[in-house]
């Protein structure tokens, strides 16, 4: 790998570089790499590019090419090469991409502006398979866990190991594909990664959730890196394709159903585990905006990268971040929105088993009925049980916020807790691990165990089991 990076280094430095490459007809091409899979990216990536908004900005002097890839390791690669323009990627690659690049004046990056973020770390998840005896971190000890190493998924995997003490676990790189595979066929005991993998495999029960990285409690996002140079000397290029983003971000706020539907269709994703991620109140908070407390994640994760990789250089993320470019493109509420934290895409309407508004997200659930054209929301979680023991009809999906950390999950797939002493609205909790149901339990002695059909029953009956 460093051989390969050296010699690509060496390329950029010759000046191989696409910037005002001949496109079909003439047109000056542009270069961008994404990765469809990775839906935290989507309005950098698979959903701009369907939408064609960034075409539309740019007119007919441009000609667009996009790259596909699985994670955002041969994005870099290439970027130090010169042969992408701008790219998005999570927020290790995007470390190693300022490391690989800062050396190189015709391939330094700056990072322009964020995708998705979670302020907990929801984004990256560990599973394992469903009939596997394992129940929290420390049961993998001298396990073989899957990761794509230097990825988000792999920083939370490190952290959280070092943060549980466990030790004796070896990791071997995947591809995110290869993977899920190697835990289906028991190749490996473990699997971890970002968004959307995890939830893929839970959805089609080839895994359970054993670590929800939302319990590290460290910002976890993807973002854009933009070519220095390439920035200076086409800013038009730059600020059109911020726009379109944030084009893309409003269509992805106001049309959740039919973005996660296009996605879907695009990446053969199930439009169920896109929406999981990137509906309203989900996993993803989508803001372009580069907020303080990513970059502090990022000053966070450099000396943690230092110690972990061998190769990795020491990366100034004041002088990465560049919110230069995304100021001029977003205009005075900038400022506003930087400082909130609020996802901007919330449950709201009236709850039809519970009545009432919905109003708080800590507690909104959401319903997907299969055949529905819409989603039907839920003020608690006990409110969406009653929905679907009431309804009658198949569902499409069910989401719930776990009560302890707020990382929306599939209901049918959440551990469950019952509150005899809870009003009976609140009476069901959910958790995405059962390590996390059991802390629970500790510090709320009252509260016991329930399966999610008792559950899903009790509630069809008023609340109370």
């Amino acid at each position: 790998m460093r051989k390969a990076l050296a010699a690509v280094a060496l390329l950029a430095a010759a000046g191989c570089s696409v910037t005002g490459a001949a496109g079909g007809e003439g047109k000056t091409k542009i270069v961008i790499g994404y990765q469809s899979k990775t839906i935290n990216t989507v309005t950098a990536g698979t959903l701009l590019r369907s939408l064609g908004y960034l075409e539309k900005r740019l007119g007919g002097k441009y000609s667009v090419e996009w790259q596909d890839y699985d994670t955002g390791a041969p994005i870099t690669a290439k970027m130090v090469a010169g042969k992408i323009d701008i790219g998005s990627m999570g927020d290790y690659p995007l470390l190693i991409n300022a490391s690989r690049t800062q050396g190189i004046p015709a391939a330094r990056t700056e990072l322009v502006s964020v995708t998705g973020y979670n302020l907990r770390g929801g984004l990256n998840m560990v599973v394992v398979p469903p009939g596997s005896k394992a129940k929290t971190l420390a049961d993998l000890k001298g396990a073989k866990i899957s990761a794509s190493l230097g990825s988000a998924g792999h920083g939370t995997l490190v952290q959280a190991l070092e943060k549980a003490g466990v030790t004796g676990v070896e990791v071997v790189n995947h591809q995110p594909a290869v993977g899920a595979s190697q835990l289906e066929s028991g190749g490996v005991q473990a699997y971890a990664q970002f968004v959307a993998w995890p939830g893929l495999l839970v959805f089609q029960h080839k895994g359970r959730l054993i670590y929800d990285g939302s319990a590290l409690d460290v910002p976890t996002f993807h973002g854009v890196v933009v070519r220095q140079a390439y920035a200076k000397e086409h800013p038009e290029v730059v600020d059109a394709f911020l726009k379109a983003q944030i084009d893309a971000t409003r269509y992805l706020h106001e049309h959740p159903l039919e973005a996660a539907e296009s996605v879907a269709g695009t990446t053969g994703l199930p439009a169920e585990v896109v929406y999981l991620y990137n509906g309203p109140g989900g996993i993803s908070t989508f803001d372009v905006t580069l907020k303080p407390q990513l970059k502090a994640a990022h000053e966070h994760d450099v000396p943690f990268l230092k110690r972990i990789g061998t190769d990795f250089a020491w990366v100034d993320v004041s002088a990465f971040v560049n919110d230069t470019y995304l100021r001029k493109a977003y205009g005075p509420s900038y400022d506003k929105d930087l400082a909130s934290t609020a996802n901007p895409a919330r449950i709201t309407g009236t709850d039809p088993a519970c009545g009432g508004q919905v109003t708080d997200p800590r507690t909104a659930s959401e319903l997907w009925p299969a055949g529905a054209a819409s989603t039907r929301p839920a003020a608690t979680p006990t409110c969406l049980l009653r929905q679907i023991a009431k309804a009658g009809t198949a569902v499409r999906a069910a989401y719930v916020p776990d009560t302890t950390t707020g990382t929306r999950w599939f209901a049918d797939s959440s551990v469950w807790l019952r509150d005899p002493a809870a009003p009976e609205r609140s009476r069901f909790l959910p958790f995405t691990t059962q390590d996390g149901a059991d802390a629970y339990r500790t510090a709320h002695p009252g509260t016991e165990p329930v399966t999610y059909e008792a559950a899903l029953k009790a509630a069809g009956r008023g609340g109370d089991a």
